[in-house]
């Protein structure tokens, strides 16, 4: 299993090259060559798929390469813990909250396969990744300091009431865009820059330790969004319980983003240009067709190449899709060929029907979660507290509100740590009800506990019954992507069972898949939950409409997700 398997640490092996005929005057001469792997990335040339692995890190230097989805989970706590109350404490009409949600994911379907190209062809001096981390880092800073800080700025620039609203509105819902964006853009090269760095076992771990970094930034964030903060000494020294939350919110991203830049050296791109596209192996693009979807081409071992001819490999969810390109630089000039957003699609839909099935899965399990996460907070407010976000801010019905909104986020804190938990609980079920099984399970228990919690909106059982959220969450970030694993594994096996016939097709375009799965699951809460709830009159229909979709998630995966030892 490539998230759920126990951690086996292996000495690095010395990599041996086969062996060539070097020219040498009239004649040649046979040679092999022995080098170790950390010779051979010092060496600085770029490598192809699987020729060589970084060297093993330690386990403190994955811990301190994994505090970023630390710092980047708290802040997204505090965003979805927060986002609605302070939308809709501006003057934000019940209608249009949703459509916040919007224009991140259709930024991201448009953007995301240029920023992950340039990502892999980035040449600065301190490697590939580091610099878009640090850049997308910089705009989740800024995101959040509009987002939390832009009514009390308004408010203390404008002096007009009506046209202070209007302004409120705009800053808090550009700092929203914005946060969301850097946010959902910085997870791609996170997780390039731990593939790059780290062998293959380094990357199991890595991805642990990121999987609880997350649970426990997730629950600390929560933890300060349910305190109240607005009566403390922080809260009289800085102005308001907003102002408290984001200054430990800019301290925590800032402080781990740091520690997460400095964690592991990154190797720069190599000297050679970005039109230098890997020789070795070629996404094939529609024109050929002979090796199936996605296949990966790979040239003989014996032809000579040197090494300008090679490109470091891109590991990032959509970096495989994007940067594999379909035309190396060849002797006839062909331009070079790049996934892009019309490419990415073809492939989705051309895919074979067990990983299409698997995509349509993940978008009905991320639609459940997102109706229910990015709205629970003010469920709690107006739902179980009956409270009321419109009334004057002095006003007992909205205190009551935002005591509502308090309580949520203990019951988020809960979600957090559940899901922490949870990832535990996996490693001990698997064997016993395997892959699909946990898979149905984390949507079946989902659907239950949310339907429980529309029913009867109780305080008590309301906060209990958010540990199913946790089940959910690990289940979206692991079984899904564990699945992949397996059906590439039982596909090389088949080759391998034909002789080596064919070729292996690549992950990337698989995994760039279950990503826009997401963003495309967030674009449908957009643009219809504002509605919906519009339409009913109450934001009780949230938590039944996930309930609805992951209950259908479950009769989806009981019938056309494909079982797996």
């Amino acid at each position: 299993m490539t998230l759920l398997s126990d951690d086996q640490s292996v000495r690095p092996q010395p990599c041996r090259l086969p062996q060539t005929q070097k020219h040498l005057g009239n004649g040649f001469q046979s040679y092999t060559t022995d080098c170790s792997k950390e010779d051979f990335m010092d060496s600085g040339e770029g490598s192809v798929f699987g020729a060589v692995e970084p060297p093993r890190r330690s386990r403190g230097r994955l811990i301190l390469h994994g505090m970023v989805m630390f710092g980047r989970e708290f802040c997204y706590a505090v965003e979805a813990a927060f986002v609605t109350p302070v939308l809709l404490s501006v003057g934000l009409p019940r209608s249009l909250y949703s459509l916040v949600w919007l224009i991140s994911p259709i930024l991201g379907f448009l953007l995301q396969p240029v920023i992950g190209s340039a990502s892999d062809y980035c040449r600065s001096a301190w490697g590939r990744r580091r610099p878009y981390i640090l850049t997308l880092g910089v705009l989740m800073l800024i995101g959040i300091t509009m987002f939390l800080n832009g009514d009390a700025v308004v408010s203390a620039l404008v002096s007009d009431r009506s046209l202070r609203s209007v302004w409120a509105i705009v800053v808090v819902m550009c700092g929203v865009v914005l946060f969301d964006f850097a946010a959902d853009f910085i997870d791609g090269p996170i997780k390039a820059y731990l593939f790059d760095v780290c062998s293959h076992q380094d990357k199991e771990r890595g991805l642990h330790y990121h999987a609880l970094l997350t649970g426990l930034g997730g629950a600390c964030g929560y933890l300060v969004g349910a305190m109240d903060w607005g009566h403390s000494l922080l809260g009289r020294l800085l102005g308001s319980e907003y102002q408290v939350i984001y200054f430990f919110s800019a301290l925590t991203w800032a402080v781990f983003l740091t520690v997460h830049l400095f964690s592991i050296p990154e190797q720069p791109l190599g000297k050679e240009g970005p039109e230098s596209a890997p020789s070795a192996l070629r996404l094939l693009g529609s024109h050929t067709n002979s090796n199936g979807y996605g296949a990966l081409v790979k040239e003989p071992v014996g032809a000579p190449s040197s090494p300008t001819e090679l490109r470091p490999r891109s590991f990032s969810a959509l970096g495989e899709a994007n940067s594999v390109t379909s035309s190396a630089k060849q002797p006839n000039k062909k331009a070079q060929k790049r996934m892009t957003l019309r490419s990415l699609m073809k492939a989705v839909i051309n895919m074979p029907s067990h990983y299409r099935y698997l995509c349509v899965s993940h978008l009905l399990g991320w639609t459940a979660f997102l109706c229910n996460m990015l709205f629970f907070t003010d469920f709690m407010g107006q739902i179980v507290y009956k409270g009321n976000p419109y009334a004057d801010h002095n006003s007992t019905a909205y205190a009551t509100y935002e005591r509502g909104v308090e309580v949520g986020c203990w019951g988020l804190c809960i979600n957090a740590v559940s899901s922490a938990l949870y990832s535990y609980v996996q490693r001990c079920l698997l064997p016993y009800i395997g892959l699909k099984g946990l898979y149905f399970m984390g949507y079946f228990v989902f659907g239950l506990g949310t339907s429980l919690i529309g029913l009867f909106p109780n305080i008590i059982a309301t906060l209990i019954l958010c540990s199913v959220f946790g089940v959910m969450s690990s289940t979206l970030y692991t079984i899904p992507f564990n699945l992949i694993a397996e059906y590439q594994l039982e596909e090389e096996e088949q080759l391998k069972l034909r002789g080596g016939g064919g070729s292996p097709r690549g992950t990337g375009v698989d995994v760039a898949a279950l990503t826009c799965m997401v963003q495309l699951a967030q674009i449908i809460v957009g643009a219809g939950l504002g509605a919906l709830v519009n339409l009913a009159g109450s934001v009780i229909v949230v938590v039944l409409s996930a309930s609805t979709v992951s209950l259908l998630g479950c009769i989806f995966i009981a019938l056309f997700i494909r079982y797996v030892e």
